[in-house]
């Protein structure tokens, strides 16, 4: 095992003053594994399959898109069961440094020696299973889900559950049957207290140094050393999640340099409450962000269920969503819409800007260097506003947005606009607001008459391009059709008439 040592100091951190780790320890198999010869961007699904020859987690896709590949990661959580927490992940775009401090479950692990785990005999009893390729994906979803819910999932939460996993020949009615019927079978569930001790173990070491100058892995525990390392290594790549910067290193092949690590910063993964804002770290998961913004406004959950797969929420996360700056990332247009405001940081100092203004050109932010995203505040729910957000795709799960569109309205006691921020994605080189429509509805009644105004001044905000998802004069009907869509929901207030596909079905 590796032992705590100090950076060799080549000029560039003053890090070196302090002392820090150079192995990877992390609990798997019932044992702490340390690692220190590994490269810092390889994958986890690379370490097991060809170091440790585990090889149950197929790789399909290499980019968190097909969930064979899917394993489950056990962390340290004061809310969760025994003080532990269980997540699905995709472990072909997992860089092996961030198991740092965790446990780390393969389906290898779920069968005993004499039976198959009440997952793996659901998915057998209910002919779950083809080709098997996909399957270990599927189970280990599934086990996941088996560990964190205390009942039966429902229909809906049990396609959420596999929602990162694809199956080609069995279908998924007898997989989604296996999520309920696995609690049929006697409850077999992890003892979490040892592990969980272990793990509480595994934090009080130093933090982790991984690497050689160029080549390095820095995982800080504190903002304060975040914030320093990052003003002394700009050039270095800040790392969240992964789920995007993983497939630069699995498709681009590109090669990363320093990496500095938001994931073990405590400050950086606290979501709180404030008087008027909804302050989120920027290393706060996806899965715990959305659950946040739908609890504080229930009509994030539309968009919530549609974004990316579970397994990829409970990787990545809002704010590196955010700094990436994608034209088409589904985060945006809500947050932009709410009038979200981002604080940024620079060693001590810190500066906020409205999120639109974050925005310079395509992927081009407003950081400057030794800058990073600390936190986003989203204005809290307020009485008498009006938010909607909706994605347009080609598939309803798992998909690139053509359009994503939110809308916020305000009126006064006279039923006028007193307040319009329509914010679009995948319209234009940036996420951005459609002013000339916002100022189209500003000042009168959201009728027929304003929303037909608005609409045509969609074409004065926004000239879309043309891609394989979608035509220019597509997504500027699709984006048309959503305020239309907006103006019906208003206007049909307690109409019987279903206005949505699920309505429309139930």
């Amino acid at each position: 095992m590796g032992t705590a040592s100090r950076v060799p100091d080549h000029g560039d951190t003053d890090w070196s003053f302090r002392m820090t780790r150079t192995d990877i320890r992390f609990w798997y198999q019932g044992e702490i594994v340390s690692i220190t010869a590994e490269a810092h961007t390889r994958t986890v699904l690379q370490w097991l399959r060809e170091t440790r020859g585990a090889t149950g987690s197929k790789e399909g896709c290499g980019e968190g898109d097909c969930g064979a590949c899917t394993v489950v990661l056990a962390s340290l959580d004061a809310q969760g069961r025994d003080g532990l927490r269980l997540q699905a992940v995709n472990s072909c775009i997992a860089l092996l440094p961030t198991l740092d401090g965790k446990a780390l479950f393969t389906v290898e692990d779920l069968a005993g020696a004499d039976a198959l785990h009440p997952v793996q005999q659901a998915l057998v009893a209910l002919h779950g299973s083809q080709c098997g390729f996909c399957t270990p994906g599927f189970a280990m979803s599934l086990w996941a889900d088996y560990e964190e819910r205390d009942r039966v999932p429902d229909a809906r939460e049990a396609q959420q559950v596999v929602s990162g996993n694809l199956c080609r020949c069995t279908g998924y009615r007898p997989i989604l049957d296996a999520a309920r019927r696995c609690r049929e079978y006697p409850l077999q569930r992890l003892d979490r207290a040892p592990l969980r001790d272990t793990l509480n173990a595994l934090a009080r070491t130093p933090a982790l140094a991984y690497g050689p100058p160029g080549a390095r892995f820095l995982a800080p525990r504190t903002l304060a050393e975040f914030a320093r390392l990052r003003r002394e290594l700009p050039d270095a790549r800040i790392l969240a999640g992964g789920t995007d910067v993983g497939l630069w290193i699995t498709k681009q092949l590109r090669t990363l340099g320093d990496i500095l690590y938001v994931g073990g910063v405590a400050e950086l993964r606290e979501c709180r409450s404030e008087a008027d804002a909804l302050r989120i770290g920027a290393g706060v998961s996806l899965t715990d962000a959305f659950a946040a913004l739908c609890a504080d406004e229930p009509q994030w959950q539309a968009l919530a269920e549609r974004f990316a797969s579970l397994p990829v929420r409970n990787a990545g996360t809002l704010g590196g969503n955010v700094a990436n700056g994608s034209p088409i990332g589904d985060a945006m247009p809500g947050l932009i819409a709410l009038g979200t405001r981002i604080v940024l940081r620079q060693g001590d100092a810190t500066r906020e800007l409205p999120l639109e203004d974050f925005y310079l050109a395509y992927q081009k932010t407003a950081l400057v260097p030794g800058e990073f995203v600390e936190a986003l505040c989203v204005p809290r729910r307020a009485p008498g506003r009006l938010f909607r957000c909706w994605k347009i795709s080609k598939r309803a799960d798992q998909d690139i947005s053509a359009v994503c569109a939110a809308f916020l309205l305000e009126r006064d006691d006279a039923g006028h606009v007193r307040r319009a921020r329509l914010a679009f994605g995948g319209m234009a080189a940036t996420p951005a607001r459609a002013r000339a429509a916002e100022a189209a509805l500003l000042g009168r009644p959201f009728d027929a008459a304003a929303r037909d105004a608005a609409m045509a001044a969609l074409a004065q905000d926004f000239q879309p391009l043309s891609d394989m998802r979608a035509s220019s004069a597509y997504r500027l009907q699709v984006a048309r059709n959503l305020l239309q869509r907006l103006w019906l929901e208003q206007a049909g207030a307690g109409s019987p008439a279903p206005l949505t596909l699920e309505e429309l079905a139930s």
